[in-house]
């Protein structure tokens, strides 16, 4: 008896089948048999499968159905039949296994005596140029780890809905009568949750075992690539149907509500996707069907979903297509504003229709998605084709733009010019003006003749797509739209086109909609043997002319690179910038280096806003401007307007460092705030920087003494920071830092009411009134050379299924790396790391889990609980740059290493609480002398007050 039987199913795959099968036969367990059955395909496939079995008969045998089943459930159903070994597993002719699948499998299988066992699945897009990959739901398979029941763990029976990553005990299969559903699409679903709820032992390995191959231009569709077919969608929602009612047999609420939230999720938004491309009758079937199945879903689930997800299965359970189809756009488009929206009471919903349901008006609400408080040229705007006319060659294109809550007023003078640009990096692009622009309360409407035939001359080889764009000027300010539209929208078929090198690969251009729905152009021809002249020209561009031709392209993409360079930007700012004259009451804040607003720059700013100070206040972002304030000038960092405002700033305020190659003019005042007292060594007290010469060492000192002003909390930093900076003690501001105001004045305000208020971020979070609040925060960790993902050094499964009664646990990251969580803590274990300011949530916590972060200083002034989980102490300290002091010996909280250790201080953190106040009170005194709450007041009257009141 062999240890596993391979079933290996196929349909009119001759080609791909022969790999499959030797990725099989070169398992390093030797044990295996391969069971191919064939689907009755209609090619060689049953003959290719009938070679492999003659040339190896003792591990390889070929059945085929007696007629085609439709789908891949009853070949499979066939080869259980047929297969001898321990262990059952099955593989699709056109994927692989990767070479130690059956031994991981098997050895894991043998070791916990598991029902199944289940291991990563890779996805390769073979289409790609470089074969993209990746993980299928990785979070699950992290660790090795064995399940009573798949309730333990909710995200398996969810989201990995493969029957082919998996390992299957094949008594296990037999006593259970587990079978597939027969000529039914998606039957992986319904063989799984069966086999799911019926293991009394799953485990779960973190090995890749299976590569799944994604061919997206074949010519014969898989079933995931056919979702514009009916039957599609019907099979999906009956194996939905099935699974339902096996969940509510078996009276698991809570696994039943999770797969309603993926269904919103997942299911329905991949055939939401095509609705903008089928027809009225599509559509209408769609949403019939539809109908019924989303009216049974938990009501609950639509606030687990995100906000356009729940909008669109919403509006597709009422039928409401003129406000769907907008909000479809936007599912295809997350930044984009594709209705008018409508205010109501301070709220604001994504339309007026369905407020008077009250579940209706909880979907619709969007306030939270902050739409009413960008201005326009940062809003992505729905720009609606409505017409498409070609005569001649000239287009005539018109459209209506979304103007959401009135953003573009009646008043506004009105502008508008038609991009065209090659999708492939070219430098052509064609504009052409837009004759028609005018207001219409919700939208703007505007008009174009284009004649494309004469004016549109594209090279005729590599830029064979071009998107259109339009750009709406108001008042000054501009903003981009895509053009949306749909196949059916468009007619009036190619016309004829002058490429500049060649009309042999093409003569004509034609519109279409691309996937997303926008529209472009695409290069064809009329030739019969234009794909045979292609090929030729590829060998010529491939050839010398080719060459020249590149060469010639590269030195002009040389060239714009150049003036777009940091050197040339450098010379900008300080032989033209840096001329003009200084803007009185000017300052450019900045936090961490642009990705943020938030610490003691924020609470210096607010400070001055507060004291309705006049100055002009302009911050600088990196990345996106989600997230800073309204009504003050945004500038991307290192951009040419940042580089302009720096030079022309009266004030720098900014924690980390400004640029470090900007020197700083005479006239401007340089108030450096830091990010935070120092645990690890900093400047030159670090042993790189102390093996620098002398000149790499003076060139350093040239920055950090641009420093005018420099914060400090206490006296360690003049003996730490200070030093290491090689600051004079004038440049000093013995002051606290502004941001940690907050912090004392929380402290005090309990210790006068002897209660503790939690504000309004909490209902914000969803965090329930009778739990508690745990803060974990810990250093930055590289991950290589360079910032990366970082992995928790604790189960935050096992921590939520012990925990998550009495605790919720906010995660926060270093501002440079970012962590995933499994959804299946969703609720009691948050990741705030996306929120720019950490000082709230410090505020909100009832204890802080930390390492070696700075946060231990900051919050220390609250006088709370702190936990330190320091699990790579001895390579921190002893490996790394060095510490100023002993945590070990001056912690205010228990420092412990492993996980164990730390659920037992969570168990006790009430009596350590108590154990170590005494401790905490010496650390504040020692690390936070000048942190008096009183910072930002102090450092704005200092410099701004006096001379910039109104």
């Amino acid at each position: 008896m062999p240890d596993v039987s391979v079933i290996v199913i196929a349909y009119n795959d001759a080609e791909r089948l022969p790999a499959a099968v030797q990725s099989v036969l070169d398992q390093t367990l030797k044990s295996v048999e391969v069971v191919i059955v064939d689907d009755c395909s209609s090619d060689d496939t049953f003959a290719v499968a009938q070679a492999l079995a003659a040339a190896q008969p003792d591990l390889i045998r070929a059945y085929q159905l007696p007629e085609n089943s439709g789908a891949g459930g009853e070949p499979r159903n066939v080869g259980i039949g047929h297969a001898r070994g321990r262990y059952v597993m099955f593989l699709d002719s056109d994927d692989v296994l990767e070479l130690n699948a059956c031994l991981n499998m098997v050895s894991a299988a043998d070791e916990t005596q598991a029902d199944m066992v289940s291991g990563l699945c890779v996805r390769l897009h073979k289409d790609t140029a470089n074969q993209k990959r990746d993980e299928w739901y990785s979070w699950i398979y992290r660790q090795t780890r064995t399940l009573d029941s798949v309730a333990e763990l909710p995200d398996l029976f969810v989201w990995d809905t493969l029957s082919t990553n998996k390992c299957y005990r094949r008594e296990f299969l037999v006593e259970n009568d587990l079978r597939f559903p027969k000529g039914m699409f998606y039957e992986d679903l319904m063989f799984i949750a069966e086999a799911y709820l019926a293991a009394k032992k799953i485990t779960l390995i973190p090995n890749q075992v299976y590569f799944w191959h994604v061919h997206q231009n074949a010519q014969v569709k898989s079933v995931t690539n056919r979702r514009h077919e009916m039957t599609n969608y019907i099979h999906r929602l009956e194996i939905h149907r099935r699974i339902d009612a096996l969940l509510d047999e078996h009276g698991l609420t809570e696994l039943r509500q999770a797969k309603d939230v993926k269904f919103l999720k997942h299911d329905l938004v991949l055939h939401l996707r095509d609705l903008p491309f089928r027809d009225q009758s599509f559509r209408e079937e769609f949403a019939e069907l539809s109908r019924d199945y989303l009216q049974g879903l938990d009501r609950d689930a639509y606030a687990k979903a995100q906000k356009i997800q729940s909008i669109c299965a919403y509006l597709l359970e009422k039928g409401d297509w003129d406000n769907l189809l907008p909000a479809v756009d936007t599912l295809l488009h997350r930044d984009k504003v594709s209705t008018p929206l409508f205010e109501r009471d301070g709220r604001v919903y994504w339309c007026e229709e369905h407020l008077d349901d009250e579940f209706g008006r909880e979907v619709l609400d969007v306030t939270d998605l902050g739409y009413q408080d960008k201005p326009i040229n940062k809003l992505f705007l729905r720009n609606e084709l409505t017409a498409y006319e070609e005569s001649g060659g000239t287009v005539r294109l018109a459209g209506r733009i979304t103007n959401p809550l009135g953003v573009i007023t009646p008043g506004a003078k009105l502008g508008a010019k038609l991009e065209f640009r090659a999708r492939r990096r070219s430098l052509q692009t064609f504009v052409f003006p837009v004759q028609t622009v005018r207001h219409e309360g919700d939208t703007v409407h505007w008009e174009a003749q284009v004649d494309l035939s004469a004016k549109l001359r594209p090279l005729g080889i590599i830029d064979s797509v071009w998107d259109v764009r339009l750009d709406l000027d108001v008042d000054g300010k501009r903003t981009r739209t895509r053009l949306t539209t749909g196949e059916p929208d468009l007619e009036g078929g190619a016309f004829p086109i002058k490429p500049r090198l060649t009309r042999l690969v093409a003569d004509r251009i034609e519109p279409h909609a691309t996937a997303k729905g926008h529209l472009a152009f695409r290069l064809l021809s009329t030739r019969q043997n234009s794909e045979r002249i292609e090929e030729l020209i590829q060998r010529g561009v491939r050839g010398t002319p080719g060459k020249l031709a590149k060469s010639g392209y590269r030195k002009a993409k040389a060239l714009r690179k150049t003036l777009k360079s940091d050197d040339t930007k450098l010379r900008l700012y300080h032989e033209v910038y840096s001329r003009l004259p200084v803007k009185k009451r000017t300052v450019v804040f900045e936090s961490h280096l642009g990705k943020q607003y938030s610490d003691s720059p924020r609470a210096i700013y607010e400070e001055m806003v507060r004291q309705g100070l006049d100055f002009e206040a302009i911050w600088s972002y990196t990345g996106t401007p989600t997230g800073f304030p309204k009504g003050v000038e945004l500038v991307r960092r290192w951009s040419l307007p940042y580089l302009k405002a720096l030079a022309r700033a009266e004030f720098w305020v900014d924690n980390q460092s400004y640029p470090l190659r900007l020197d700083k003019r005479a006239e401007t005042t340089y108030i450096q705030t830091w990010h935070g007292s120092a645990l690890k060594k900093m400047g030159f007290d670090q042993p790189s920087l102390k093996a620098k010469t002398r000149q790499q060492q003076a060139a350093d000192q040239k920055y950090l003494d641009r420093f005018d002003h420099f914060l400090v909390r206490t006296e360690h930093d003049v003996r730490t920071l200070a030093k290491a900076f090689n600051l004079q003690d004038r440049v000093l501001l013995r002051s606290g830092y502004p941001r940690n105001d907050s912090l004392v004045q929380a402290r005090l305000r309990e210790e006068e009411t002897g209660e503790r208020a939690r504000g309004p971020l909490a209902a914000e979070l969803g965090i329930p009134a009778d739990k508690k609040v745990l803060l974990y925060a810990p250093t930055f960790r590289t991950s290589g050379a360079k910032a990366s993902h970082f992995e928790l050094p604790f189960d935050v499964e096992a921590f939520a299924e012990e925990f998550g009664d009495r605790y919720v646990l906010l995660v926060r990251a270093h501002y440079l790396n970012h962590v995933v969580l499994p959804p299946s803590v969703e609720g009691k274990v948050i990741d705030v790391s996306k929120h720019h300011d950490v000082m709230p949530f410090m505020e909100l916590a009832d204890a802080l889990v930390t390492d070696y972060s700075s946060v231990m200083f900051d919050y220390a002034l609250l006088d709370r609980p702190m936990l330190f989980f320091t699990y790579d102490y001895e390579n921190y300290v002893h490996e790394g740059r060095g510490t100023y002091f002993d945590l070990l010996e001056k912690a205010p909280g228990p420092v412990f290493r492993t996980e164990d250790e730390f659920r037992e201080e969570l168990r006790n953190l009430d009596a350590q609480d108590r154990q170590y106040a005494d401790v905490r009170k010496c650390f504040v005194a020692e690390f936070g002398e000048y942190d008096q709450g009183t910072a930002a007041k102090s450092i704005v009257d200092q410099f701004f007050s006096s001379r910039w009141s109104r």
